[in-house]
């Protein structure tokens, strides 16, 4: 099932005095096209979430996410039925070194379930977070040698 928005055309200034413009409603048009067009890209800014890299090696797999502006304290890691969710909350001080805002940030990544859990280690350096998840044995490639008669 599909949803539709109606927008009602406005009326502008350029409208002929005799009948109606071919161009009433484009404004509108095109905000809607651009709404449902870019509506994903704009979201992580509003949802206050942050941009993460994913990459693995044959030992393990990683979890890389840029968190400027955070310290340790601020930054804290759980690892619950196959999620792995970070949280961070950024303090935003006025001149006088008051707290005047505090942005919490979230985000979850869906762990494989080749990961050992309880040897996750976590590293934060110069605000990046680098989470290391270390692969169980028998999910790690294996080279096999084939031989030739």
């Amino acid at each position: 099932m599909t949803l539709a928005r109606y927008i009602h055309p406005r009326t502008t200034a350029l409208a002929p005095v005799f009948g109606r413009s071919p161009w009433l409603g484009l404004e509108s048009d095109i905000n809607r096209l651009f709404e449902t067009a870019l509506g994903d890209f704009a979201a992580p800014v509003f949802e206050h979430r942050f941009p993460v890299d994913l990459y693995e090696d044959k030992d393990n797999n990683y979890v890389r996410a840029e968190l400027p502006g955070l310290t340790r304290d601020d930054i804290s890691l759980e690892m619950v039925e196959g999620y792995l969710t970070i949280n961070g909350d950024r303090k935003v001080t006025d001149d006088d070194g008051k707290v005047v805002e505090t942005i919490s940030l979230n985000r979850s990544i869906a762990v494989p379930d080749a990961v050992v859990a309880d040897k996750i280690t976590a590293a934060f350096e110069h605000g990046v977070l680098t989470v290391t998840l270390p692969k169980r044995e028998e999910a790690k490639p294996k080279k096999i040698t084939i031989a030739v008669n």
